[in-house]
């Protein structure tokens, strides 16, 4: 087993090109969390968006009425149609009694009339409208308890093991829940798989029937790269915010929720995204195909083969556990002939204190043939001259 270390600063610089992964690249690998770092909200998870790395988990994983914020999944469903082709923005649906007389947040839609899905889908996100919800689940469902099962349905195909559905809208239901990590998985599935519908998350007001609404969501009138996404607020579930920023490329998305009022929820998600950015950074390593190390074969036309990782490595870390990150490349050499590209040849590995060590395939970054009959007789040749000597 061949174990080399490698130096950051020349990984960097192999890198400064480096085109920057999307969705999920290290998910799971939980970055450093700087210590100290409290929060009066009941739920928290502050993810990097480019690498899925959890900056902050407050009972992430623990089962939570997420209120309106469960919007965000009847808003994928639709969005989903609109892509696939099956809708477009200036199809109409129907308003029933029932989505008229729903209580809560409300578009204001008219019994026995039909809106434009564009105007839907504004009453859905800026307006936070119940009825909205309700006509939409309809329309593509049949019934809102039909178009529940649907949403619990393609949660579970999106990752969301712990989120399932009773309506719509959020509307209080003791078996309707989500987690604060799904939320923010949600959340990044929204903006990475339709970033031609998530503008609308960032409107801050829409007019429908001479009614104007602002968007709920306070940290879009913050100067500080928000762009959205849901609030929520129910008697159980306290107040809560799905929101994401952007500075500079780097996306943070943030979930909070059982906080005790609408200022203590825009303060603590204004003070945990700027957290965020300030004690964590992305860095770098290697770019996909690009050599990190050239690996001794047995019996090839070459005499070496480059490793290389078949995706862009870029690693979220605590800035200051940077200057303690270690990077090591290992496998079994010399590899033996025939090699093809592709093959998985070693395995790449970063540390960092209080950091779940990142490991990421290698692979053969190129062809190598094996040595005919007369090249192997000069290598076992050659190899008896040098083990005599």
């Amino acid at each position: 087993m061949n174990l080399v270390g490698i130096g950051t600063d020349a990984l960097e610089r192999g890198a400064r090109a480096l085109a920057m992964l999307g969705l999920l690249l290290v998910a799971g690998a939980a970055a450093p969390g700087a210590p100290g770092v409290e929060t009066p909200a009941r739920r928290a998870c502050l993810i990097d968006a480019e690498t899925g790395a959890v900056l902050l988990d407050k009972a992430a994983d623990v089962p939570m009425p997420p209120a309106s914020m469960s919007k965000l999944m009847t808003a994928y469903m639709l969005f989903e149609r609109l892509k696939e082709g099956k809708l477009s923005l200036t199809d109409t649906f129907p308003v029933s009694e029932n989505a008229w007389r729903k209580g809560g947040s409300k578009m204001f839609v008219e019994v026995n009339s039909r809106v434009a899905v564009e105007d839907l889908i504004r009453g859905i996100i800026v307006q936070s409208g119940n009825d909205a919800c309700i006509v939409v689940a309809e329309a593509l469902a049949g019934s809102e308890e039909a178009f529940a099962e649907q949403m619990t349905r393609r949660a579970r195909e999106l990752g969301l093991t712990n989120s399932v559905f009773r309506n719509s809208t959020g509307w209080p239901d003791p078996d309707h829940y989500m987690t604060a990590h799904d939320l923010a998985v949600l959340a990044q599935r929204i903006i990475n798989d339709f970033p031609e519908y998530y503008r609308y998350y960032s409107e801050t007001e829409f007019t429908y029937h001479g009614i104007k609404q602002g968007n709920r969501n306070p940290l879009l009138y913050k100067n500080m790269g928000v762009d959205g996404l849901k609030t929520g607020h129910t008697e159980d579930s306290g107040y809560g915010l799905t929101a994401s920023a952007i500075r500079n490329g780097r996306r943070l998305i943030l979930v909070v929720n059982g906080l005790s009022g609408p200022n203590e929820r825009s303060r603590e998600a204004e003070r945990l995204i700027e957290w965020g950015y300030r004690a964590f950074e992305n860095y770098s390593l290697a770019k996909a195909g690009e050599p990190i190390e050239e690996a001794p074969v047995w019996l090839g036309e070459s005499q070496t083969v480059p490793l290389v990782v078949e995706q862009d490595l870029t690693v979220t870390l605590d800035r200051m556990a940077r200057k303690d990150m270690k990077v090591t490349v290992s496998y079994d050499g010399p590899v033996a002939a025939p090699i093809r590209r592709g093959d998985r040849v070693g395995t790449i590995s970063i540390a960092a204190p209080d950091m779940k060590t990142i490991e990421r395939p290698l692979v053969a970054g190129a062809d190598v043939e094996p040595l005919g009959l007369f090249g192997k007789l000069g290598a076992a040749v050659g190899y008896f001259i040098r083990g005599a000597s």
